[in-house]
């Protein structure tokens, strides 16, 4: 196990920067998540941590030695791709064992480590398969084991369940949870599934653009998003947004759409009035209200699904997604009133788009 340093870290492709000036780190025995949209720079990061990229300027630390010079094996790391990357002619046995060939172990500390790993991974009435004759989820444990075995400082993954169907992403993200901590190396995961990073992460790191966004961990990025994006990127059904100005009367204050709807959120006392706001609430943070009381909301769909119910509607010119547990019936163009659960409310900076406290 090790840590893991990245200092200024910058990647140019001929005049077009996509990672400016990065600084991250992982502790040691960390499950560490890079998230973000496609494009934003984090598959990118995790090669150039593998040695697979070529840096424009920087430095990479892993286990307290300067790694940014020299290739990908001698880094002590090992990588899992997304498309499993394993070869056809050999059996598992042997596609585990092959980069432990390369470095000339003893045959008997070969059979060892596969073995331990086939355990670890519960394949090992597999070992005399070929990949062909495997499932995609044995396939993928296949991939860890090849890693597992080299017994690595850093274990890389690269979007490692992207080709797998929905239940068995589920089960694969469980199982590759339960693998750290059995291992307890430090792990990098590259993802663009947000649930994937809620769900398996120590600490997330979400990128746009190739900056970071924000690092933390997942409650943590959920309840307390530093901007916009965030907010709106980390948790499924997104927050909702609604733009506003702040207004100022009577010594109190309130946020209002430009149609007039009051906003049911009090805005700090070092936000001027008239100035351009977003609020912003989860889903699940909207309970039903009396009428008159909360957002006037117009129900446009209404979405069953067994353990919870969602329901789409409008503020004003404006959608909103609004999640509960009870099974209602709701009509479309039916008026509901929705009011935020006391302290789930955020408001956001129209201009800069970050969160004010």
């Amino acid at each position: 196990m090790a840590n893991m340093i990245l200092t200024g870290i910058r990647k140019q492709y001929g005049p077009v920067e996509v990672l400016h000036g990065l600084d991250l780190s992982a502790i040691d025995g960390e499950f560490l998540v890079l998230v973000g949209p496609s494009g934003c720079g984090k598959s990118t990061l995790l090669r150039i941590v593998a040695g697979l990229e070529t840096i424009s300027d920087g430095r990479v630390e892993i286990g307290g030695r300067d790694v940014t010079l020299l290739p990908p094996r001698d880094r002590d790391i090992a990588m899992v791709f997304q498309n499993y990357a394993l070869y056809p002619h050999m059996n598992v046995a042997d596609n585990m064992a092959f980069g432990l060939k390369l470095r000339r172990l003893d045959k008997a500390e070969i059979a060892s480590r596969v073995k331990r790993a086939a355990e670890i991974l519960d394949i090992g009435g597999l070992l005399q398969r070929f990949p062909r004759q495997l499932s995609g989820g044995q396939r993928q444990r296949v991939a860890m084991g090849r890693a597992i075995v080299r017994d690595p400082q850093l274990f890389l993954f690269d979007e490692p369940l992207s080709n797998l169907d929905a239940k068995l992403r589920v089960q694969m993200r469980a199982e590759i949870k339960e693998l750290h901590q059995k291992l307890g190396t430090t792990s990098i995961y590259v993802t663009h599934d947000q649930i994937e990073a809620m769900t398996m992460a120590d600490r997330i790191v979400v990128m746009r653009d190739g900056w970071i966004e924000q690092i933390g961990n997942p409650l943590d990025l959920y309840d307390r998003p530093a901007n916009l994006f965030v907010a709106g990127f980390i948790g499924s059904p997104a927050m909702n947004f609604v733009p506003g100005a702040v207004t100022r009367a009577n010594g109190r204050g309130g946020v209002q759409t430009a149609n007039g709807i009051a906003l049911p959120i009090m805005p700090p006392e070092s936000v001027g009035e008239g100035k351009s706001v977003v609020f912003g609430v989860r889903p699940e943070h909207l309970s039903l209200a009396g009428e008159g009381q909360g957002m006037v909301t117009q129900v446009t769909v209404v979405e069953p699904t067994g353990a919870e119910t969602l329901v789409v509607g409008r503020v004003g010119e404006h959608t909103i997604n609004f999640s509960m547990k009870e099974r209602r019936t709701f009509a479309p163009g039916e008026k509901i009133w929705l009011q935020p659960q006391p302290g789930t409310a955020h408001l956001f900076d129209a201009d800069s788009g970050k969160r004010l406290t």
